[in-house]
């Protein structure tokens, strides 16, 4: 069965989930108040979209957002991805990362919160920091893992050869290691934007995480939940673009 022919199901759920939320308030089995219906929660986000709240557009905020989790997501995969690859080649380097990544990294993204607001305050550091602790391990595990998987003859052929360290790296491990790589990434941007949210709601002044602090602030359940689904729409559209790389990485280099 094709990709496409799963859209009716898809749709079929949605008209699903969203008449049992309609369906449910309008029963009365849950206030409004604690959970407004549908249509007030979308008039609720085109009203956001004409006149500011919080100081900024909806559309604003979420821009605010998506730049703070690309920084934060670019820096992790520039050093996550060489760190992961020269893991995978030199045995020395994995022995001395190992012990403090594999104790790093079960450290949850949260937890940097409190010094990335003593560090950086309100400012882009803060959250930018929360990303790559989010992101990081991913970009690390999975390049190490398809670093493992590049044939040993591949880079003994490449030595024979002449190659240095650095052209084996960019034309042989990292060419066999890419489709992990672009896997890892996936895994890595829904856990950097997962951990932004968690750091917009303490240290920003802008952005959709900040959004959702001032609609409860205000007690505006719709603002909130207005918030919650963009969050879900950005990341479903992140995971898009990644998704459509990684076929196309795999299609031409083929799975790890």
């Amino acid at each position: 069965m094709k990709p496409t022919a799963y859209w009716p199901y898809s749709i079929a759920g949605l008209v699903l989930f969203f008449g049992f939320w309609q369906g449910v308030v309008s029963a009365g089995l849950v206030s409004n108040f604690v959970l407004p219906p549908p249509l007030e929660v979308l008039q609720r986000m085109l009203t956001m979209l004409d006149r500011p709240f919080a100081g900024f557009l909806l559309h604003e905020h979420v821009l605010s957002s998506f730049l703070r989790f690309f920084y934060g997501f670019a820096l992790a995969a520039l050093i996550g991805i060489p760190l992961g690859l020269m893991m995978g080649r030199f045995r020395l380097l994995e022995d001395i990362v190992t012990p403090l990544f594999e104790g790093y990294r079960y450290v949850a993204p949260l937890a940097w919160v409190p010094f990335a607001a003593l560090w950086f305050g309100t400012g882009i550091g803060g959250p930018i920091m929360v990303i790559f602790t989010g992101a990081f391990a991913p970009c690390v595990i999975n390049a190490y893992r398809g670093a493992q998987l590049v044939d040993r003859h591949l880079i003994e052929a490449a030595q024979t050869h002449g190659a240095g360290e650095f052209r084996i790296a960019r034309e042989v491990l990292l060419p066999g290691a890419l489709p992990s790589i672009v896997a890892g990434l996936r895994i890595a941007a829904g856990l950097g934007w997962q951990s932004l949210i968690g750091a917009e709601l303490i240290v920003v002044s802008s952005g959709i995480g900040y959004v959702m602090v001032q609609g409860q602030s205000n007690l505006s359940s719709s603002t909130v939940v207005s918030a919650m689904i963009v969050i879900g729409l950005v990341g479903l559209v992140i995971d898009w673009v990644l998704r459509f790389a990684e076929a196309r990485v795999r299609a031409k280099w083929g799975g790890a």
